[in-house]
């Protein structure tokens, strides 16, 4: 009879992978560093271009120019400024539940982006003016227009949560499980005939 390993081992659990409280360590430990650095950036931008016109970088493909927005891309939503921390903290409960089954860095690498990106923009719609859970975002990045015509102003908490989507679309493309496990591992194993799983 095979002896079970020792609790706290620190071995894969089942699902294969690395052990679910260092990829939960990993998650939040992501989330905390693009959190603090959002809230950073935005700090900065307020001491430094408020009063200030839009500051050029990169010969015009990037803009500095301090906005407030109440909505969402292309302030759309403006006029429902509270229905974007509900949707906030809708996601922030999603990432919760997934992180029951996370075994996988990658996956901890994409869900903390996620939270940090979520957690700084919903800060803003909790804590500043004018008013709780209908604050005004502060973005200040602008691309190839000083005033977001051809791309919206965002922030850092934008790009985390692009970021942390994009990464996630790519593990689903690949196959990657939020367990640590390989789709198409699973598949391969379905598809094999069943007398040659007899014979192995």
């Amino acid at each position: 009879m095979t002896e079970a390993p020792p609790a706290g081992s620190g071995t894969a659990e089942s699902g294969g992978g690395t052990p679910r409280r260092r990829a939960v360590g990993v998650l939040l430990g992501v989330a905390l560093v693009a959190l603090a650095a959002d809230l950073a950036t935005k700090q900065l931008a307020l001491s430094s271009l408020t009063g200030r016109g839009p500051v050029s970088l990169l010969g015009g493909t990037v803009y500095l120019t301090l906005t407030r927005n109440s909505g969402a891309a292309w302030s759309i939503g403006s006029d429902h400024t509270w229905v974007f921390p509900l949707i906030t903290i809708g996601v922030i409960a999603w990432i919760a539940w997934m992180a029951l089954r996370l075994r996988s860095l990658p996956w901890a690498v994409s869900l903390g982006l996620v939270l940090g990106g979520a957690l700084g923009n919903l800060t803003d719609r909790i804590f500043r003016a004018p008013g709780h859970f209908v604050g005004h975002v502060v973005d200040m990045v602008s691309l190839f227009d000083p005033y977001g015509q051809v791309w919206p102003v965002f922030n850092l908490a934008d790009s985390s949560l692009v970021c942390g989507v994009v990464l996630a679309v790519l593990l689903e493309l690949t196959g990657r499980q939020r367990d640590g496990s390989r789709a198409t591992a699973e598949r391969s194993g379905d598809e094999t005939p069943a007398g040659q799983r007899e014979r192995a």
